[in-house]
């Protein structure tokens, strides 16, 4: 008699193994593209450690290098998606580890006064950026970039800002282009003006720290002015840079209700919230109350200086300098112009104020 059974063997595959699939075929796409962006970014680092070479930040050098590559071989399809995944994905962790290098504590030791003139500079020079970028007829998301570049961090902030302005990949490399120009003219300029402004250590790393575009910049021009001033320039660069969250918020917002108010025709997909953002204000909080091991920090910053770089070389990878030459002069004109404006509004903010440490 033969027995007949119902029972069923064990279900193949695993349910997960579809996901697990997909997630593999993912990783493969992106791999070749993230590896050309670390192997551009491993360049960029090498040849920054070259004498001579220490002015010119690994960030700058990612962009030229990517750009470069794109304009006189192409980028290859298979290394597209991986590209793009590094000048998103990997630039939202890289801002998210930024907030690593401050803590609350930098924010007390500038004083109630010193973050008054910070935040001041920076909310005028960006509100007169992109008004006078209208003035010379610049369009709006780069006006947008190079305000956020000038007033805040420069490259940091123009790709941190560019996730909510979403401006074309030619816009944002004219932008850095923009702050790492007028930033390296003014870690030549600064130093001269020192005595000329009759400037103690302190009003003069706040002058550079409140008004130069990069950190790198800040540091390489206020410890200039010796010890302290570099030591008070580097903090209030970083005070600086914790403003960085709140406005990339408040043009979230602006982006969605302008989105949300355009004609029904017109109306493009709203932008989405840059949340990664709030992983920047939770880093600063981790290393406000998580003490943090110095060699740690160490490896912290060069991480994050690299995982930009990448970014950067992925923006750089995707320009065409055609497009960026039909952007023409203008603006060019309005960086120099919003770069001589905060370093006129800060220093009349410091002087007029009697501002000390």
């Amino acid at each position: 008699m033969s027995v007949i059974t119902n029972a069923k063997p064990n279900p193949q595959p695993h349910p997960h193994h579809p996901r697990a699939a997909h997630l593999g075929r993912h990783l493969a796409a992106i791999a070749p593209g993230v590896a050309v962006t670390a192997a551009i970014a491993t360049a960029a680092v090498g040849l920054h450690a070259i004498p001579g070479m220490p002015g010119i930040s690994p960030m700058l050098l990612a962009i030229l290098i990517g750009i470069v590559g794109h304009n006189a071989i192409g980028t290859p399809s298979w290394a597209v998606p991986g590209v793009k995944f590094s000048l998103r994905r990997v630039l939202r962790f890289a801002i998210i580890l930024l907030g690593l290098q401050l803590t609350t504590a930098q924010l007390i030791e500038v004083g109630g006064a010193g973050l008054a003139i910070i935040a001041a500079t920076l909310l005028a020079t960006f509100w007169f950026t992109v008004w006078f970028g209208r003035v010379l007829g610049v369009d709006r998301k780069l006006a947008e970039l190079i305000a956020a570049g000038t007033s805040i961090c420069g490259a940091s902030a123009i790709i941190a800002t560019n996730t909510v302005t979403r401006a074309d990949d030619e816009d944002v490399a004219y932008g850095v282009a923009c702050v790492t120009v007028f930033g390296s003219l003014a870690m030549i300029g600064y130093p001269l003006l020192q005595a000329t402004f009759n400037l103690d250590a302190h009003g003069f790393g706040l002058w550079s720290g409140a008004s130069i575009h990069e950190i790198a910049q800040v540091v390489a021009t206020s410890f200039q002015g010796g010890q302290r001033a570099g030591e008070f320039g580097t903090i209030a660069k970083l005070a600086r840079v914790m403003m960085l969250a709140p406005l990339v918020i408040a043009l979230g917002m602006l982006a969605r209700f302008r989105a949300k108010h355009q004609p029904a025709g017109d109306r493009a997909a709203a932008p989405p919230m840059p949340w990664f953002v709030l992983g920047f204000v939770a880093m600063i909080g981790v290393n406000q109350f998580v003490a943090i091991p110095h060699e740690a920090k160490s490896w912290i910053v060069a991480i994050t200086g690299f995982l930009l770089s990448m970014a950067l070389a992925a923006m750089g990878l995707e320009t065409d300098l055609r497009k960026l030459a039909a952007r023409g002069l203008r603006p060019a004109l309005l960086g120099l112009t919003a770069s001589l404006f905060i370093a006129g509004f800060s220093l009349a903010l410091i002087k007029l104020t009697g501002w000390h440490a």
